[in-house]
């Protein structure tokens, strides 16, 4: 069993191409359960996941992920939720404290334990996903179309289905990067071209340095795929949706 998750983890590939095969329902369920076995805050298991395959829904919501993925079958949308949480609250008569910082930062951590745990299942079963990032873009609009309520919010989008391709292996850093002894060892320069160096020579990377005309590969991410003028944006959309959504009011 330990041999087949690390062997699972290790092939990892993003699938952006899906046959017309839907996803078995019994099969979502078992990749859920799995989701539901990661380790979260206080047992409190702080999201909830809409799985979206119907029509027209699933192309709206495909829209505000700018087309991304458009022929998977499934969409898995995690959010945080400490609505369900205050819910029970009322049920058993009980302050609602969890609207705030703290409790956003939580929720965050569990959903992401939780959606790490259902993509390895994912993968086990022989399904391909794609992480969506655009979730942060279209926040606001997501949870509309999702109908979330106040407490609830987006974080996570992965786009599902039986693979149409192989997939490209992306280059990852290696430990020698990420692994810090007893404490954290701030890098120097010659660490970082060192650890960064699988990143800067890899061939698909070099023919996107090639074809965006930018110095490095590093610059493509600093001017072109999350500029600084973009990233403010963002943010400022975020904590104002936070805001009025009840998640920064404490």
């Amino acid at each position: 069993m330990e041999i087949n998750a690390i062997e699972v983890m290790l092939q990892h590939r993003s699938i952006r191409k899906f046959t017309t095969e839907k996803v078995d329902p019994k099969d979502l369920e078992e990749i859920v359960n799995c989701g539901l076995r990661a380790s979260n805050t206080g047992n409190m298991q702080l999201y909830s996941v809409i799985a979206t395959q119907e029509e027209p829904l699933r192309t709206e919501l495909c829209a505000l992920h700018f087309g991304q993925c458009s022929s998977a079958p499934l969409f898995l949308t995690i959010c945080t939720d400490v609505h369900r949480y205050h819910r029970y609250c009322e049920v058993n008569g009980c302050d609602k404290p969890y609207g705030n910082l703290l409790w956003l930062q939580s929720a965050l951590v569990d959903a992401s334990l939780f959606a790490q745990n259902l993509c390895i299942a994912a993968e086990a079963k022989g399904l391909g996903f794609c992480h969506l990032g655009t979730v942060m873009y279209n926040t606001e609009k997501i949870a509309h179309l999702l109908h979330c309520p106040e407490g609830v919010v987006p974080v996570i989008t992965l786009a599902m289905g039986h693979p149409a391709e192989e997939g490209r292996m992306s280059e990852r850093l290696g430990c020698d990067a990420v692994l810090h002894s007893e404490v954290y060892h701030d890098p120097t320069d010659e660490d970082i071209a060192k650890t960064h160096a699988v990143r800067d020579n890899d061939p698909f990377n070099q023919q996107m340095v090639r074809e965006n005309g930018t110095r490095n590969y590093c610059e493509i991410f600093t001017t072109k795929r999350y500029p600084r003028e973009q990233n403010e944006s963002i943010s400022r959309e975020l904590l104002d949706f936070y805001a009025k959504n009840g998640m920064m009011n404490q």
